[in-house]
């Protein structure tokens, strides 16, 4: 996966756990959770998710990894580098 799929991937799933929010905006650069009403509960269930789709393992002490989208992809690209964007459901 290229690093703009990653991105796209993360927003994938920003937008199943949270549908009503928009992502269009989103600066790549600012903290997720102050763009995106997420709460604790919905950050794991990105966490998971990435897991369940990608098999991608985030350890609790990575998560600060994944604080913005900037981050998260410099994180994720080299654990996703073979694996293939999901379709959307």
């Amino acid at each position: 996966m290229t690093e703009p799929e990653v991105r796209q991937a993360v927003l994938d799933i920003i937008e199943r756990i949270a549908p009503d929010e928009e992502l269009g905006d989103i600066n790549d650069a600012e903290p997720i959770r102050e763009q995106v009403d997420l709460d604790s509960m919905d950050f794991l269930d990105i966490v998971m998710e990435l897991r369940k789709i990608y098999g991608v393992e985030v350890p609790e002490e990575d998560y600060v990894e994944l604080s913005t989208l900037e981050r998260s992809v410099a994180y994720l690209s080299p654990r996703m580098q073979d694996k293939e964007l999901a379709a959307k459901v």
